[in-house]
Protein backbone atom coordinates (compact mmCIF):
# COMPACT_ATOMS: atom_id res chain seq x y z
CA UNK A 1 0.00 0.00 0.00
CA UNK A 2 1.21 3.49 -0.89
CA UNK A 3 -0.49 6.65 0.33
CA UNK A 4 0.40 10.23 -0.54
CA UNK A 5 -0.81 13.02 1.74
CA UNK A 6 -0.51 16.31 -0.20
CA UNK A 7 0.91 19.11 1.90
CA UNK A 8 -1.74 21.64 2.91
CA UNK A 9 -4.58 19.70 1.28
CA UNK A 10 -8.14 20.94 1.77
CA UNK A 11 -11.52 20.10 0.29
CA UNK A 12 -12.13 23.06 -2.03
CA UNK A 13 -15.84 22.20 -2.11
CA UNK A 14 -16.04 22.70 1.65
CA UNK A 15 -18.17 19.71 2.63
CA UNK A 16 -19.05 16.13 1.79
CA UNK A 17 -22.53 17.31 0.77
CA UNK A 18 -21.13 19.73 -1.82
CA UNK A 19 -18.79 17.01 -3.03
CA UNK A 20 -21.71 14.65 -3.63
CA UNK A 21 -23.56 17.36 -5.58
CA UNK A 22 -20.47 18.03 -7.67
CA UNK A 23 -19.93 14.33 -8.39
CA UNK A 24 -23.44 14.10 -9.83
CA UNK A 25 -22.87 17.26 -11.86
CA UNK A 26 -19.64 15.92 -13.37
CA UNK A 27 -21.17 12.55 -14.26
CA UNK A 28 -24.31 14.06 -15.77
CA UNK A 29 -22.43 16.66 -17.80
CA UNK A 30 -19.60 14.49 -19.03
CA UNK A 31 -21.64 11.57 -20.32
CA UNK A 32 -23.86 14.02 -22.19
CA UNK A 33 -20.79 15.70 -23.70
CA UNK A 34 -19.13 12.37 -24.55
CA UNK A 35 -22.28 11.05 -26.21
CA UNK A 36 -22.55 14.18 -28.34
CA UNK A 37 -18.88 14.19 -29.35
CA UNK A 38 -18.76 10.52 -30.41
CA UNK A 39 -22.39 9.86 -31.43
CA UNK A 40 -22.95 7.24 -28.72
CA UNK A 41 -26.13 5.61 -27.43
CA UNK A 42 -26.29 4.57 -23.78
CA UNK A 43 -26.94 0.84 -23.29
CA UNK A 44 -27.32 -1.47 -20.31
CA UNK A 45 -24.36 -3.74 -19.68
CA UNK A 46 -23.59 -6.80 -17.53
CA UNK A 47 -21.52 -6.92 -14.37
CA UNK A 48 -21.08 -10.68 -14.81
CA UNK A 49 -20.14 -12.82 -17.84
CA UNK A 50 -19.77 -16.57 -18.26
CA UNK A 51 -16.26 -17.97 -17.95
CA UNK A 52 -14.52 -19.71 -20.84
CA UNK A 53 -16.00 -17.59 -23.63
CA UNK A 54 -13.21 -15.05 -23.98
CA UNK A 55 -15.53 -12.17 -23.08
CA UNK A 56 -13.76 -10.82 -20.02
CA UNK A 57 -10.91 -8.34 -20.29
CA UNK A 58 -7.54 -9.83 -19.31
CA UNK A 59 -6.11 -6.32 -18.70
CA UNK A 60 -2.32 -6.79 -18.56
CA UNK A 61 -2.74 -10.57 -18.52
CA UNK A 62 -1.93 -11.32 -14.89
CA UNK A 63 -5.10 -10.30 -13.03
CA UNK A 64 -7.59 -12.95 -11.87
CA UNK A 65 -11.34 -12.22 -11.98
CA UNK A 66 -13.74 -12.84 -9.12
CA UNK A 67 -15.43 -16.11 -10.16
CA UNK A 68 -18.27 -18.24 -8.81
CA UNK A 69 -20.69 -21.00 -9.92
CA UNK A 70 -24.24 -19.99 -10.89
CA UNK A 71 -26.85 -22.44 -9.60
CA UNK A 72 -29.52 -21.35 -12.11
CA UNK A 73 -27.40 -22.32 -15.12
CA UNK A 74 -26.29 -25.72 -13.92
CA UNK A 75 -23.42 -24.52 -11.77
CA UNK A 76 -21.40 -23.19 -14.68
CA UNK A 77 -18.73 -20.69 -13.71
CA UNK A 78 -19.32 -16.96 -14.07
CA UNK A 79 -16.98 -14.06 -13.37
CA UNK A 80 -17.26 -10.38 -12.56
CA UNK A 81 -15.99 -8.26 -15.42
CA UNK A 82 -12.67 -6.44 -15.43
CA UNK A 83 -14.01 -4.25 -18.21
CA UNK A 84 -16.33 -4.61 -21.20
CA UNK A 85 -13.74 -4.21 -23.96
CA UNK A 86 -14.88 -7.30 -25.86
CA UNK A 87 -18.52 -7.50 -24.78
CA UNK A 88 -19.20 -4.12 -26.42
CA UNK A 89 -18.01 -5.33 -29.81
CA UNK A 90 -20.42 -8.26 -29.74
CA UNK A 91 -23.20 -5.88 -28.63
CA UNK A 92 -22.52 -3.61 -31.61
CA UNK A 93 -22.74 -6.61 -33.95
CA UNK A 94 -26.03 -7.72 -32.39
CA UNK A 95 -27.48 -4.21 -32.69
CA UNK A 96 -26.16 -3.87 -36.28
CA UNK A 97 -24.87 -0.38 -35.47
CA UNK A 98 -23.59 1.41 -38.61
CA UNK A 99 -20.13 2.92 -38.98
CA UNK A 100 -19.84 6.33 -37.32
CA UNK A 101 -22.06 5.47 -34.38
CA UNK A 102 -21.53 3.58 -31.15
CA UNK A 103 -22.54 2.82 -27.58
CA UNK A 104 -21.47 3.66 -24.05
CA UNK A 105 -22.39 2.22 -20.69
CA UNK A 106 -21.77 2.50 -16.97
CA UNK A 107 -19.27 -0.27 -16.28
CA UNK A 108 -18.79 -1.51 -12.71
CA UNK A 109 -16.02 -3.98 -12.01
CA UNK A 110 -14.03 -5.57 -9.19
CA UNK A 111 -10.26 -5.89 -9.33
CA UNK A 112 -9.33 -7.36 -5.94
CA UNK A 113 -5.64 -7.62 -6.77
CA UNK A 114 -5.17 -3.85 -7.06
CA UNK A 115 -2.61 -2.28 -4.76
CA UNK A 116 -4.61 0.32 -2.83
CA UNK A 117 -3.41 3.91 -2.92
CA UNK A 118 -4.66 7.40 -3.79
CA UNK A 119 -5.87 6.42 -7.25
CA UNK A 120 -6.40 2.64 -7.11
CA UNK A 121 -9.40 0.86 -5.59
CA UNK A 122 -10.74 -2.67 -5.85
CA UNK A 123 -13.95 -1.09 -7.22
CA UNK A 124 -13.72 0.29 -10.75
CA UNK A 125 -16.37 2.45 -12.39
CA UNK A 126 -15.95 3.80 -15.88
CA UNK A 127 -17.76 4.90 -18.97
CA UNK A 128 -17.03 2.00 -21.32
CA UNK A 129 -17.59 3.09 -24.93
CA UNK A 130 -17.23 1.51 -28.36
CA UNK A 131 -17.82 2.86 -31.85
CA UNK A 132 -18.10 1.15 -35.23
CA UNK A 133 -15.62 2.40 -37.81
CA UNK A 134 -14.94 1.75 -41.49
CA UNK A 135 -11.87 -0.41 -42.28
CA UNK A 136 -10.09 2.60 -43.78
CA UNK A 137 -10.34 4.42 -40.43
CA UNK A 138 -7.96 2.03 -38.70
CA UNK A 139 -5.31 4.76 -38.75
CA UNK A 140 -3.34 6.90 -36.32
CA UNK A 141 -5.00 10.03 -37.68
CA UNK A 142 -8.45 8.68 -36.83
CA UNK A 143 -7.26 7.67 -33.36
CA UNK A 144 -5.97 11.20 -32.73
CA UNK A 145 -9.21 12.79 -33.94
CA UNK A 146 -11.18 10.61 -31.55
CA UNK A 147 -8.86 11.45 -28.65
CA UNK A 148 -9.33 15.16 -29.36
CA UNK A 149 -13.10 14.73 -29.21
CA UNK A 150 -12.88 13.00 -25.82
CA UNK A 151 -10.52 15.69 -24.55
CA UNK A 152 -12.97 18.34 -25.75
CA UNK A 153 -15.74 16.63 -23.75
CA UNK A 154 -13.54 16.81 -20.65
CA UNK A 155 -12.74 20.50 -21.20
CA UNK A 156 -16.39 21.42 -21.76
CA UNK A 157 -17.28 19.59 -18.54
CA UNK A 158 -14.57 21.48 -16.64
CA UNK A 159 -15.85 24.82 -17.94
CA UNK A 160 -19.46 24.03 -17.11
CA UNK A 161 -18.44 22.85 -13.66
CA UNK A 162 -16.82 26.23 -13.04
CA UNK A 163 -20.19 27.92 -13.59
CA UNK A 164 -21.80 25.87 -10.81
CA UNK A 165 -18.76 25.67 -8.53
CA UNK A 166 -16.63 28.80 -9.14
CA UNK A 167 -14.01 27.71 -6.61
CA UNK A 168 -12.90 25.09 -9.17
CA UNK A 169 -11.14 27.14 -11.82
CA UNK A 170 -10.46 25.59 -15.25
CA UNK A 171 -6.83 24.62 -15.78
CA UNK A 172 -6.72 22.25 -18.76
CA UNK A 173 -4.67 23.48 -21.75
CA UNK A 174 -6.31 24.22 -25.09
CA UNK A 175 -4.61 21.34 -26.92
CA UNK A 176 -3.52 17.82 -26.08
CA UNK A 177 0.04 16.69 -26.80
CA UNK A 178 0.59 13.40 -28.67
CA UNK A 179 3.74 11.34 -28.22
CA UNK A 180 4.59 7.73 -29.03
CA UNK A 181 5.93 5.59 -26.20
CA UNK A 182 9.12 4.97 -28.21
CA UNK A 183 9.65 8.70 -28.68
CA UNK A 184 9.10 9.11 -24.95
CA UNK A 185 11.79 6.51 -24.26
CA UNK A 186 14.24 8.38 -26.51
CA UNK A 187 13.39 11.67 -24.76
CA UNK A 188 13.96 10.26 -21.27
CA UNK A 189 16.15 7.14 -21.66
CA UNK A 190 17.24 7.06 -18.02
CA UNK A 191 13.73 7.18 -16.55
CA UNK A 192 11.18 4.42 -15.92
CA UNK A 193 7.97 4.44 -17.95
CA UNK A 194 6.01 6.08 -15.11
CA UNK A 195 8.75 8.66 -14.59
CA UNK A 196 8.67 9.42 -18.32
CA UNK A 197 4.91 9.94 -18.09
CA UNK A 198 5.40 12.33 -15.18
CA UNK A 199 8.06 14.32 -17.02
CA UNK A 200 6.14 14.78 -20.26
CA UNK A 201 2.77 15.42 -18.57
CA UNK A 202 4.20 17.98 -16.17
CA UNK A 203 5.49 19.87 -19.21
CA UNK A 204 2.42 19.64 -21.47
CA UNK A 205 -0.39 19.14 -18.87
CA UNK A 206 -2.52 16.97 -21.22
CA UNK A 207 -0.84 14.09 -23.06
CA UNK A 208 -1.83 11.05 -25.09
CA UNK A 209 0.86 8.35 -25.08
CA UNK A 210 0.54 6.19 -28.21
CA UNK A 211 1.62 2.57 -28.47
CA UNK A 212 0.96 0.66 -25.24
CA UNK A 213 1.67 -3.07 -25.17
CA UNK A 214 4.41 -3.71 -27.68
CA UNK A 215 8.11 -3.94 -26.80
CA UNK A 216 10.17 -0.79 -27.29
CA UNK A 217 13.84 -0.58 -28.29
CA UNK A 218 14.86 -1.24 -24.69
CA UNK A 219 13.13 -4.61 -24.95
CA UNK A 220 10.25 -3.70 -22.61
CA UNK A 221 6.70 -2.45 -23.27
CA UNK A 222 5.73 0.95 -21.93
CA UNK A 223 2.95 -0.84 -20.05
CA UNK A 224 1.07 -4.12 -20.28
CA UNK A 225 -1.93 -4.75 -22.54
CA UNK A 226 -3.97 -7.84 -23.28
CA UNK A 227 -3.57 -9.35 -26.74
CA UNK A 228 -7.19 -9.40 -27.84
CA UNK A 229 -8.69 -5.92 -27.80
CA UNK A 230 -6.37 -2.93 -28.52
CA UNK A 231 -4.15 -3.08 -31.61
CA UNK A 232 -0.57 -2.46 -30.47
CA UNK A 233 1.33 -4.20 -33.28
CA UNK A 234 0.12 -2.47 -36.46
CA UNK A 235 2.64 -0.04 -37.95
CA UNK A 236 1.09 3.45 -37.99
CA UNK A 237 1.79 6.36 -40.35
CA UNK A 238 4.38 7.83 -37.98
CA UNK A 239 6.50 4.73 -38.42
CA UNK A 240 5.88 3.32 -34.95
CA UNK A 241 3.82 0.36 -33.84
CA UNK A 242 0.49 0.82 -32.13
CA UNK A 243 -3.01 2.23 -32.66
CA UNK A 244 -3.84 2.63 -28.98
CA UNK A 245 -2.77 4.65 -25.97
CA UNK A 246 -3.44 6.33 -22.62
CA UNK A 247 -4.82 9.79 -21.92
CA UNK A 248 -2.88 11.51 -19.13
CA UNK A 249 -3.57 14.80 -17.32
CA UNK A 250 -1.24 16.61 -14.95
CA UNK A 251 -2.71 16.38 -11.45
CA UNK A 252 -1.53 19.38 -9.38
CA UNK A 253 -2.91 17.92 -6.15
CA UNK A 254 -0.87 14.73 -6.41
CA UNK A 255 1.84 16.37 -8.53
CA UNK A 256 1.93 13.50 -10.99
CA UNK A 257 0.63 12.26 -14.32
CA UNK A 258 -2.93 11.04 -13.91
CA UNK A 259 -4.41 8.47 -16.30
CA UNK A 260 -8.11 9.04 -17.01
CA UNK A 261 -8.57 6.86 -20.07
CA UNK A 262 -7.16 3.88 -21.93
CA UNK A 263 -8.39 3.40 -25.48
CA UNK A 264 -7.53 2.33 -28.98
CA UNK A 265 -8.50 1.01 -32.36
CA UNK A 266 -9.36 -2.64 -31.83
CA UNK A 267 -7.59 -5.63 -33.34
CA UNK A 268 -8.65 -7.01 -36.68
CA UNK A 269 -8.15 -10.71 -37.45
CA UNK A 270 -4.52 -10.28 -38.50
CA UNK A 271 -3.55 -8.21 -35.46
CA UNK A 272 -5.34 -10.64 -33.14
CA UNK A 273 -3.39 -13.61 -34.49
CA UNK A 274 -0.12 -11.67 -34.30
CA UNK A 275 -0.66 -10.50 -30.74
CA UNK A 276 -1.89 -13.85 -29.44
CA UNK A 277 1.28 -15.38 -30.86
CA UNK A 278 3.48 -12.76 -29.18
CA UNK A 279 1.76 -13.45 -25.86
CA UNK A 280 1.85 -17.23 -26.31
CA UNK A 281 -1.96 -17.36 -26.09
CA UNK A 282 -2.85 -19.08 -29.37
CA UNK A 283 -5.26 -21.34 -27.43
CA UNK A 284 -7.65 -18.39 -27.19
CA UNK A 285 -8.43 -18.70 -30.89
CA UNK A 286 -10.87 -21.46 -29.95
CA UNK A 287 -12.87 -19.24 -27.57
CA UNK A 288 -16.25 -17.88 -28.67
CA UNK A 289 -15.27 -14.21 -28.92
CA UNK A 290 -12.03 -14.86 -30.75
CA UNK A 291 -13.64 -17.26 -33.23
CA UNK A 292 -16.29 -14.64 -34.03
CA UNK A 293 -13.59 -12.06 -34.71
CA UNK A 294 -11.47 -14.41 -36.81
CA UNK A 295 -14.55 -15.44 -38.83
CA UNK A 296 -15.39 -11.81 -39.65
CA UNK A 297 -18.57 -11.70 -37.55
CA UNK A 298 -17.61 -8.60 -35.56
CA UNK A 299 -17.38 -5.00 -36.83
CA UNK A 300 -14.23 -2.89 -36.95
CA UNK A 301 -14.30 -0.67 -33.88
CA UNK A 302 -12.52 1.88 -31.73
CA UNK A 303 -13.22 2.01 -28.02
CA UNK A 304 -12.00 2.44 -24.49
CA UNK A 305 -12.81 3.22 -20.91
CA UNK A 306 -12.92 6.55 -19.09
CA UNK A 307 -12.70 6.32 -15.33
CA UNK A 308 -15.73 7.87 -13.66
CA UNK A 309 -14.22 8.21 -10.19
CA UNK A 310 -10.88 9.14 -11.73
CA UNK A 311 -12.38 11.98 -13.79
CA UNK A 312 -14.42 13.24 -10.83
CA UNK A 313 -11.32 13.09 -8.64
CA UNK A 314 -9.35 15.18 -11.14
CA UNK A 315 -12.02 17.77 -11.88
CA UNK A 316 -13.01 18.20 -8.21
CA UNK A 317 -9.34 18.50 -7.13
CA UNK A 318 -9.45 15.53 -4.77
CA UNK A 319 -6.45 13.81 -3.19
CA UNK A 320 -7.92 10.31 -2.91
CA UNK A 321 -10.31 8.28 -5.04
CA UNK A 322 -12.07 7.30 -1.81
CA UNK A 323 -13.40 10.85 -1.62
CA UNK A 324 -15.46 10.01 -4.72
CA UNK A 325 -16.43 6.35 -4.36
CA UNK A 326 -17.28 4.03 -1.50
CA UNK A 327 -14.88 1.10 -1.34
CA UNK A 328 -12.72 -0.90 1.07
CA UNK A 329 -9.62 0.66 2.58
CA UNK A 330 -7.14 -0.37 5.31
CA UNK A 331 -7.95 1.11 8.71
CA UNK A 332 -4.66 2.98 8.94
CA UNK A 333 -5.40 4.62 5.58
CA UNK A 334 -8.74 5.85 6.95
CA UNK A 335 -6.99 7.33 9.99
CA UNK A 336 -4.17 9.01 8.05
CA UNK A 337 -6.60 10.47 5.54
CA UNK A 338 -8.98 11.74 8.21
CA UNK A 339 -6.14 13.42 10.08
CA UNK A 340 -5.14 15.16 6.84
CA UNK A 341 -8.67 16.41 6.04
CA UNK A 342 -9.27 13.76 3.40
CA UNK A 343 -12.76 12.36 4.03
CA UNK A 344 -13.17 8.87 2.58
CA UNK A 345 -16.82 8.07 1.86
Amino acid sequence: MSLLIPRGYRNVLGSVENTEKAIKAVKDMFQENLSAQLALLRVTAPMVVMSGMGLNDDLSGVESPVAFPVKGVGGYQAEIVHSLAKWKRIKLAQMQVPAGRGIYTDMNALRPEEELDNIHSIYVDQWDWEKVIAPEHRTLDFLKRTVRRIYEAIKVTENKLYVEFPQIEPMLPEDIYFVHSEELLQMYPDLSSKERENAVTKKHKAVFVIGIGGSLTDGKPHDGRAADYDDWTTLNEDGYYGLNGDLLLWNPVLESAFEVSSMGIRVDAQALKRQLYLKGEQFKMDLMYHKMLLEGKLPYTIGGGIGQSRLCMFLLRKAHIGEIQSSIWPEDMFVKCHNAGIDLV
